[in-house]
């Protein structure tokens, strides 16, 4: 199938292992910084003004390769000065509600995807269109869903793209569906995104949930990453003012 690009870089499989393939239009300025057999790393721009590092991952499937990959990440130049994407398949579950069948959920598998994030600075960008990303194509007992594939930003890349969505389409002789990612945001309608109102300040509740929110832990030793504390302060501040308007709402037609 012709793919109807001008530039191409390829990393090459290990015997019948692995290998990453990009592509790109000549519209669009890719310089390739770095890669190895789970990833490239790259420098992106449309023009002068606009430029980003993107980093393009297939995360090992195997338990005791995971460690060094994402330690090879962190090793990139990043930090969060930066505009910087990290997209493609982490091969990893983050959290329970991200698997359906097969084996349980296993939390040790996921701490070298939050340590890389904390290190990195990153959140992850939301992806409409379903909740997991691979399946194993069984039936009924047998099926499993996981979600592997994720795109993860830097606060200064977000606030660059700030219409930012991914989204995701039907897998089509694959067991992964493709992920895509627009920076203008998307025609159809999609959650509105999350802005903090300053008046919340002056309501009552809303610092009380702030701490709540960034006191909160569900590991041992009580410390979440920047990352995570940032998301579930946005969940619960999100949370509180619906439940704020829906009151008001009831208080106007009384």
């Amino acid at each position: 199938m012709k793919m109807k690009m001008d530039e191409s870089f390829y990393v090459e499989p290990v015997g019948i292992a692995g290998g990453l393939a990009l592509w790109w239009s000549s519209d669009v300025n890719v310089k390739v910084l770095k890669s190895r057999k789970n990833f490239i790393d790259t420098r992106v721009s449309h023009n002068e003004d606009e430029e980003w590092f993107m980093t393009f991952i297939y995360g090992p499937p195997y338990a005791d390769e995971k460690q060094g990959f994402w330690e090879s990440l962190s090793s990139l130049k990043i930090n969060n000065s930066e505009k910087l994407c990290v997209i493609g398949d982490s091969n990893i579950v983050a959290k329970s509600e991200e698997k359906q069948g097969g084996l349980p959920f296993d939390a040790s598998q996921a701490k070298w995807y939050y340590d890389f994030m904390d290190y990195s600075c990153l959140l992850e960008l939301p992806i409409k269109g379903g909740t997991f990303t691979w399946s194993n194509h069984r039936s009924e007992d047998e099926a499993i869903l996981e979600k592997l594939d994720r795109i993860l930003v830097s606060l200064e890349w977000s606030s660059s793209f700030p219409k930012a969505i991914g989204a995701i389409d039907a897998a089509i002789a694959s067991d992964h569906a493709p992920i895509f990612l627009f920076l203008k945001g998307m025609n159809r309608k999609v959650e509105k995104d999350f802005k903090f109102e300053a008046k919340w300040l002056q309501e009552e509740g809303c610092l009380e949930k702030v701490e709540e929110s960034w006191l909160s832990s569900s590991n041992s030793n009580g410390n979440l990453g920047f990352g995570r504390k940032l998301n579930r302060t946005k969940v619960k501040l999100r949370q509180w003012s619906k439940l704020k308007r829906g009151r008001s709402k009831s208080r106007k037609k009384r």
